[in-house]
């Protein structure tokens, strides 16, 4: 059925990459993969294990000398065709995208071209990867500065963002000179494997992007074992990094960690309230509040609070819950059950230590599947969705007093990726963005994700860069070459 819906049904793989191979597991197994709008089966892929994960690694190993020698040139040259592959075939990636993550399709394309930025991004970087001579305390020693690929690399993605984590990682790894090998989530791997569908179509050899799905944990433990494994990057919740981490310490790997968020957004007294509240909407309700940088806690100062809170249930309420592939459709099905579970506990334990509910959107729909929009107002520190993670629409409103109130609220957590803020005062605004703790901070914006920027975060939220001039840092080993006995 999903093939059906393609424009090319031949992007609809239920065979992993390897090599130069469209193949099963060795086992045979497969793991299903289904709607999160309806629980209907879309389809299946390899339920690969560690044989095949071994096999993964294999064909990265084999193709890493010929690739790190490959020119800069050329690397860029494949990596800009496979980005305007991805947005030759937008439409049908977005389906794909919709019918296995939940997202609304216009949410989803937007997703495939932003995709499309970081290959199209990494592949100029590329062109600018270069070295420096240094000067030498020895007259007859010259000492040059040189940057090499670190090797197969691994990328481990969500099912948040099934495509734009894939090509933040891979582009800069594949820019650099790095052979990589993509484990996709089990929930969400029909994206990735129409990403490498188009990656094979671009001429990129064999062995130098492989997709293995499946289930992570046996195919997590092969590929941080392996001394041929030399890079990770991970995307994901903090528990889970902290397990890569601990596992990759033995081959001392290279490490990109994007974890967990607990992401603030303040609203001073002085702010322009309505570009506060489109920013809110756009930072809350985006993919249904299932990002890692999406406000979890909003804190409203006193003097524009109730105000606040008026205009922002206004705009909820009309919101419309649904599936992704309906028109109209504002909010999209959680991922699944649990993620359901979760939000729901965190909405029951809110309104049981004094939360009330301002506003709530209608759901027709299933339940068990999707949640509707929801505003808090009461919110205080007692409540779980105050320390963790939410991942779903419910706007938590809390109220405080003055800006250093404001700033400990914040930064009273131990995550660090994201913090957003609104006020029209200059002072206020340097004053804030410095004692901020987060690795990004925003001012007067909800959006801070683009290819041109360094994403990442502080403290448990992870460490390391994706994106920007420091992306391809990540991919790259830094070589001092000392010449001596010039004889000057």
């Amino acid at each position: 059925m999903t093939a059906a819906a393609l424009k090319d049904p031949s992007l609809f793989s239920e065979r992993m990459f390897i090599g130069e191979e469209w193949c099963a597991a060795v086992s045979g197994a497969d793991l299903e993969v289904v709607d999160p709008s309806t629980g209907a089966s879309l389809g299946s892929v390899p339920d690969a294990k560690g044989e095949d994960a071994a096999q993964a690694i294999a064909a990265a190993a084999a193709a890493t000398g010929s690739w790190r020698s490959t020119t800069a040139a050329l690397r860029a040259k494949l990596l800009e065709r496979w980005h305007d592959l991805i947005l030759a075939n937008q439409d049908d990636l977005a389906c794909l995208l919709t019918a296995e993550q939940g997202k609304p399709l216009n949410e989803a394309r937007g997703e495939i071209a932003y995709a499309a930025s970081f290959v199209k991004w990494f592949a100029e970087e590329a062109r600018r990867v270069g070295g420096k001579g240094i000067a030498s305390s020895d007259p007859n020693r010259r000492i040059l500065i040189s940057k090499e690929p670190v090797g197969v690399s691994v990328a481990i993605t969500p099912w948040n963002f099934p495509a734009a984590m894939i090509t933040r990682k891979c582009a800069p790894a594949l820019a650099a000179g790095c052979c990589v090998i993509i484990k996709p989530s089990d929930l969400t791997p029909f994206t990735a494997l129409a990403l490498a569908k188009l990656a094979e179509r671009a001429g990129f050899p064999s062995g130098v992007l492989n997709v293995i799905t499946g289930m992570p944990e046996e195919i997590g433990q092969v590929l941080t074992a392996s001394p041929e494994v030399r890079k990770l990057s991970f995307t994901g919740s903090t528990n889970v990094g902290r397990i890569l981490m601990r596992q990759c310490a033995d081959t001392i790997k290279r490490l990109s960690l994007e974890l967990g968020g607990n992401a603030p957004l303040i609203v001073f007294d002085d702010a322009n309230i309505d570009v506060a509240i489109e920013s809110t909407l756009i930072s809350k309700f985006r993919n249904a509040g299932q990002t890692c940088v999406c406000a979890n806690r909003i804190f409203v100062q006193d003097g524009i609070f109730d105000r606040f809170a008026e205009k922002l249930a206004a705009r909820v309420l009309p919101m419309r819950v649904g599936d992704g592939r309906a028109d109209g459709t504002d909010i999209g099905p959680l991922i699944n059950g649990p993620a359901v579970q979760k939000v729901m506990q965190h909405l029951d334990d809110a309104l049981a230590n004094g939360a009330s509910v301002f506003a709530q959107a209608e759901n027709q729909m299933d339940p068990a599947r999707f949640v509707a929009p929801t505003v808090l107002t009461g919110a205080n520190s007692r409540m779980l969705l105050s320390s963790q993670e939410t991942f779903g629409p419910l706007a938590p409103l809390f109220r405080f007093h003055h800006e250093d109130e404001a700033i400990e609220l914040a930064n009273d957590t131990p995550f660090g990726l994201a913090s957003y803020f609104y006020t029209e005062n200059l002072g206020r605004a340097f004053r804030v963005a410095e004692r901020l703790e987060a690795g990004m901070v925003a001012l007067n914006t909800g959006a801070i994700s683009m290819e041109v920027a360094p994403f990442g975060g502080v403290k448990a939220s992870g460490l390391g860069r994706e994106g920007g001039e420091c992306g391809i840092d990540e991919f790259l080993e830094t070589k001092a070459f000392h010449v001596g006995g010039l004889s000057f």
